[in-house]
C-alpha cells in the first residue's frame, strides 16, 4: 500500500498542495489531511489509498518501493 510519509514526500516533490492532490485523486482534502498525520499506513479506506497512489503513478514522476521509498523521475 502507501504510507503517510510517502504521501507527504510525493506531494512535496510534485509541489502539490493537499487541495491539488484532492482534486486530482478524488479523495477529500480533509481525508488526506487526516491520512498525513499517521505514521505508517493510514487508517483509511483502501480505495482512497489506492486512488492517491494511482494519482501519483499517473504523473510518470513517482513510484513507490515497499513502504519506505519514494522514487522520483525528473
Amino acid at each position: 500500500m502507501i504510507t503517510a510519509g510517502q504521501i507527504r514526500m510525493a506531494r512535496a516533490f510534485l509541489r502539490w498542495s493537499i487541495e491539488d492532490l484532492a482534486k486530482k485523486s478524488g479523495v477529500g482534502a480533509s481525508t488526506i489531511k487526516r491520512m498525513e498525520t499517521f505514521d505508517g499506513i493510514p487508517s483509511s479506506r483502501v480505495e482512497n489509498l489506492q486512488a492517491i497512489k494511482d494519482t501519483f503513478f499517473a504523473t510518470g514522476k513517482i513510484r513507490f518501493e515497499k513502504e519506505t521509498c519514494v522514487c522520483v523521475e525528473e
